[in-house]
């Protein structure tokens, strides 16, 4: 790059970032930290596990962006599936009974991706409006078999379900939750099937409409449930006339080495609420899927109409773009390789903890991988400030952007790069994650 053209560039950088600090609001972050030091990157293209910015600078991309791109960055056959149906029809509303074929045909293919008799899927943008939609459709299932008290929404700590009002509620995390007025009626157990029972003995399984769980808990720091968890779940939930919702946002379509997490644990729920992976990110979409004893019984018992949509609910070119995601994921047997690539992240993590004593409590399904930062392993204590966000910051100057996790007192490091990953980058990421904390620990840790 010549001196003209870094300047050129440069110009460009400073031109968006002042922009940026003055129109744009973005989620999840730090007002005082954007308008302090502008946008961290402004990205302009990707490729495969790669990101570049406007200033030319390649990061592997190790968390598919927001546990989505699944297939990875550029993939023009999604984008000419948008093309093609934005010239043909952009969008039509699915509302009063009226539809498109590329609904009708994603729809058909969930049922044939999903386990068990889970076979319908209402639509939606994403996955906080999935499981907003989740949450109304098991209360308003429970009032039309005359239980309007069954209300209460059950989670776990440390889950991540979304920030719209409802998902925030449901929300484990505390720090999600920070906002005032949030919606009533969810409570939260710790991951034990005591607590569980505990928490519907106190407040009585009439009262109660759902349970909800991620298979592998994402956000909260890539938690696998303890062993038989979900089958014991499946048991309680059934004694008790509670459904089990699985949401699936981070863990379906391929993440777990599975086409569903739930599908590790062996059970199968009565509603499961998809997103991200189902367009790999090219497309806002999002979905409830409900099992047919479910189905059946919401037709039988409903009188009139069923009172929730949104505009973008089975939005046409969405719904093409997913469904060339999900050929691709097929075509290219790209869960066979989340397999492989999964095994070769797990012995990535063993190797660093045998470089760093600090590297504790790896865990991991599929390409879906975390390991935590100790001062003591026998007694699981954390340093005074956590090193996983030093380590990340320190990633970023040799290319690679990968999440930190402190919620709750963690100090976690997650890994959730592109299905199309090979051995040399998962080599790379395990590499630069060597190197970067081997810097952090040479400028002191406490």
């Amino acid at each position: 790059m010549t001196m003209k053209t870094m300047e050129s560039v440069q110009r460009k950088y400073e031109e968006l970032a002042a922009i940026d600090k003055k129109h744009f609001m973005h989620p999840t972050s730090s007002f005082k930290q954007q308008q302090e030091k502008g946008p961290g990157f402004i990205f302009t293209e990707g490729k495969g596990i790669y990101l570049k910015d406007v200033r030319g600078k390649q990061v592997i991309d190790a968390l598919s962006s927001l546990w989505n791109v699944n297939i990875g960055h550029g993939r023009e056959e999604l984008a000419e599936a948008a093309a093609e149906q934005m010239k043909k029809l952009a969008f039509s509303s699915s509302f009063a009974t009226n539809s498109h074929e590329p609904g009708i045909r994603l729809a058909e293919k969930v049922a044939e991706m999903t386990p068990g008799d889970l076979t319908m899927t209402f639509f939606t943008s994403g996955g906080s409006d999935a499981n907003d939609t989740a949450f109304k459709t098991a209360r308003y299932y429970w009032r039309l078999k005359g239980k309007p008290a069954k209300k209460k929404i059950i989670s776990r700590q440390k889950s991540y379900h979304g920030v719209s009002v409802g998902a925030s509620s449901a929300t484990g995390l505390p720090a999600f939750r920070d906002f005032p007025s949030l919606a009533p009626d969810f409570y939260y157990v710790d991951s034990s099937i005591e607590a569980l029972k505990e928490l519907i003995e106190r407040e009585g399984a009439e009262t109660i409409a759902a349970f909800i769980s991620e298979p592998v808990q994402g956000s909260g720091g890539v938690n696998l449930p303890p062993e038989n968890y979900f089958k014991e779940i499946r048991e309680i939930c059934d004694q008790n006339d509670i459904l089990f919702i699985a949401d699936e946002v981070i863990c379906g379509f391929g993440r777990t080495g599975k086409n569903f997490g739930i599908e590790n644990f062996g059970t199968i729920p009565d509603m499961m609420v998809i997103a991200k992976g189902i367009s790999s990110g090219y497309a806002p979409i999002g979905g409830m899927v409900i099992s047919e004893p479910l189905r059946n019984e919401l037709i039988e018992l409903t009188e009139g109409v069923y009172m929730h949509g949104y505009t973008y609910s089975a939005h046409p070119m969405c719904c093409a773009v997913a469904i060339k995601n999900l050929e691709i994921i097929e075509e290219e047997n790209l869960i066979k390789n989340v397999q492989n690539m999964g095994e070769e992240l797990q012995k990535g993590f063993n190797w660093l903890a045998g470089r760093h004593e600090e590297i504790g409590n790896i865990r991991g399904i599929g390409l879906l991988g975390a390991f935590e930062i100790l001062k003591d392993q026998e007694t699981n204590t954390r340093f005074s400030e956590p090193v996983s966000v030093k380590v990340v910051e320190e990633a970023l100057n040799h290319g690679l952007l990968a999440r930190s996790i402190v919620y709750e007192g963690q100090d976690t490091l997650a890994f959730a790069p592109p299905f199309c990953i090979n051995k040399e980058e998962v080599e790379s990421i395990i590499s630069i994650i060597d190197h970067s904390l081997t810097e952090v620990k040479k400028k002191g840790i406490q």
